[in-house]
């Protein structure tokens, strides 16, 4: 039996949440229904495709990703669904699968509605579809102009790497777009600063977990998604130094004199 996640933007305690599972379990009696995000700011999908992106490869073949972010469709977005990489999304044509994928999807189709049609009856009429083992073509038609947004991505010039953080955790840890491999191709065997939104707030080693260095001391690692991170060990980062998402992060090569306060 299948596995289908929701991914939203509704408080846990929202009406929808209860309106949707309802519904699924009516529809697709037995399946698991997983709760893979909720709570994501309103109509944010840059914040809700980097959630998709990173957790979805977690789950088993053939799980069914339902994303209620910015989802109710206005002129010229359709509903979908996408087949990729073992799995299948459901969710309206604004943007977000494209930003979730990132490449070529196996197979795209229009979900049949009428106008005025709830999305989560049509959502949920989708899913049991795929639950039922219909084929994409049974329940929609092929559809080939999925809409394109391209992720923020880190910008290299000579000897410097500018990104932004795209996306804050629970404990106020900041996430940035720089990956290793972009760090690893510009800066191997060099010496580098890592800054923080200004030169006062800056770092000049990567290290492995938080807990090496001293509590309230701030840090650079890679995380578990290749992505540089921002922390201090024991605080809020984000609160501390007013980090939000767009805040910059810049890794130069560089002989300027910075202050020896490496926090504020």
């Amino acid at each position: 039996m299948p596995v289908i996640t929701l991914t939203t933007e509704w408080k846990p305690e929202d009406i929808y949440q209860g309106i949707i599972k309802g519904k699924l379990c009516d529809m697709c009696p037995g399946v698991t229904i997983i709760d893979n995000a909720n709570n994501i700011p309103a109509f944010n999908i840059l914040h809700a495709s980097f959630v998709v992106r990173n957790t979805f490869n977690n789950y088993p073949p053939g799980t069914i990703h339902i994303i209620c972010v910015h989802s109710e469709s206005v002129k010229d977005e359709d509903y979908l669904v996408v087949k990729a990489k073992g799995h299948f999304f459901i969710g309206t044509n604004n943007g977000i699968f494209s930003l979730i994928l990132n490449t070529d999807p196996d197979e795209v189709i229009k979900l049949n509605y009428k106008d005025g049609s709830d999305e989560l009856d049509i959502f949920v009429k989708a899913a049991s579809g795929l639950v039922s083992g219909k084929k994409l073509s049974d329940i929609g038609k092929p559809f080939k102009n999925i809409s394109e947004r391209v992720p923020l991505r880190a910008t290299i010039d000579k000897d410097v790497i500018t990104g932004s953080i795209i996306f804050i955790d629970s404990y106020g840890n900041a996430i940035s777009n720089i990956t290793r491999e972009v760090f690893d191709r510009v800066f191997e065997e060099k010496e580098y600063h890592i800054f923080i939104q200004s030169n006062k707030n800056y770092t000049d080693q990567i290290v492995q977990k938080y807990s090496d260095v001293p509590v309230g001391e701030m840090l650079a690692r890679f995380n578990s998604l290749d992505l540089l991170e921002i922390a201090i060990n024991g605080a809020n980062v984000s609160e501390l130094l007013s980090l939000s998402v767009g805040s910059v992060v810049r890794i130069d090569k560089t002989n300027r004199i910075v202050s020896p306060n490496r926090l504020f």
